[in-house]
């Protein structure tokens, strides 16, 4: 019989009350469980035994979140006052990554984990893409209904050629767009797979990847089941994570 794949998802701390505790949000555990049996993954940087790790989980999610990737990851200009940051879950991601796609792990990076994926190769952000030309502004409006935060608010153009375009996603599709931060030099080995009409790199492949290691922008795991193109990346992610858990 078939092992149930698992799969790490990576966790953001949160102060609650006078505690740090390590959280996940459930549209992310939910979707993750499309691939297998989620299991979350600590922000606890070099407490964490990588290579353990990585010999336990068939593929690795890498969530959104409210907070940014500290700008001394990518020699960035300290941030505004006020901007959220979560230097654990950095310690603990950016390192992770990188060996993920060496160990030939699935991974799959999702707003801030698009970010992350970025950053740790070698690529550069925006910290407010809102405030650079010609870039429009991608955030939601909090005072909205989450329904309306999470619908459709522009086009993507998926590149030919690429992974998306193998998934079956057609030339254009429209997607959410909930980030104030972006793309601003793409990292090594990373090739564009989406950009928004603006020209915002939305979506990357690792091109030296041995299986599924996709980033995206937006936010395909709201409401994934009821969206074709959505439930196709997380359907390939899971098919890569099956993959490497019938070959362990």
């Amino acid at each position: 019989m078939a092992r149930m794949p698992l799969i790490g998802v990576s966790a953001c701390t949160s102060l609650i009350g006078h505690h740090v505790f390590h959280i996940a949000g459930d549209k992310y555990i939910c979707a993750a469980a499309i691939a297998g049996l989620p299991l979350v993954i600590p922000a606890l940087g070099n407490l964490i035994d990588r290579d353990a790790l990585l010999e336990s989980v068939d593929g690795l999610l890498f969530t959104g979140s409210p907070s940014n990737v500290a700008p001394q990851h990518y020699n960035g200009p300290a941030s505004a006052a006020g901007t959220q940051h979560d230097l654990a879950r950095d310690d603990t991601t950016l390192p992770l990554i990188r060996a993920a796609v060496r160990a030939g792990i699935p991974i799959l990076g999702i707003c801030r984990g698009f970010q992350e994926m970025n950053v740790a190769f070698g690529g550069t952000l925006h910290q407010k893409v809102h405030e650079t030309s010609p870039y429009q502004d991608h955030r939601e409006d909090p005072l909205e209904p989450l329904d309306m935060q999470y619908g459709q608010r522009h086009s993507l153009t998926v590149q030919p050629g690429g992974l998306l375009e193998m998934l079956g996603l057609p030339p254009k599709i429209q997607v959410n767009s909930l980030h104030g931060q972006g793309v601003e030099t793409l990292g090594s080995g990373l090739r564009i797979e989406a950009s928004a009409p603006d020209g915002l790199v939305e979506a990357f492949s690792v091109e030296a990847a041995d299986t599924f290691a996709l980033g995206v922008q937006w936010h395909p795991e709201w409401q994934v089941q009821s969206n074709p193109h959505y439930l196709a990346i997380f359907q390939e992610f899971a098919r890569a994570c099956r993959e490497r858990a019938q070959r362990r």
